[in-house]
């Protein structure tokens, strides 16, 4: 029965450990796409519009950078031992392709081989 116990507690341990990153890459997400999008009033709107976002959400910012268009968060999360730091950037489609990263449209796979039109979307 004991040993019962000790195997339900760690369950029970791993799965809020699993809630509060969740909880703190949703926010992180959230924010820095706020963050984004006032990115040109400047570094104090932006960051104070991510802030107001993860609030709202359950966590705070540890990390937030304006780049220009560009915002990096890095938001925390949870309760207890469970305090995961989870980061996240955003900011116009185009900026990843200046910034010498794959576009989602050729990570997603859209669009047939040779061919530079996305597919539409299925209702």
């Amino acid at each position: 029965m004991t040993s019962l116990c000790v195997v339900f507690a760690a369950l029970l341990a791993m799965g809020q450990g699993v809630a509060a990153r969740h909880r703190a890459g949703g926010a992180a997400d959230l924010a820095a796409l706020s963050a984004a999008d006032r990115a040109l009033l400047g570094r104090e709107a932006a960051c104070g519009a991510a802030a107001k976002v993860a609030g709202a959400q359950g966590a705070h910012i540890v990390r937030c950078t304006v780049s220009g268009d560009i915002a990096d968060v890095t938001a925390q999360a949870g309760f207890g031992p469970y305090r995961p730091e989870v980061r996240a950037r955003a900011g116009p489609p185009d900026a990843a392709d200046s910034a010498g990263s794959p576009s989602r449209e050729t990570t997603a796979g859209q669009g047939s081989p040779g061919s530079s039109e996305p597919r539409q979307a299925r209702p």
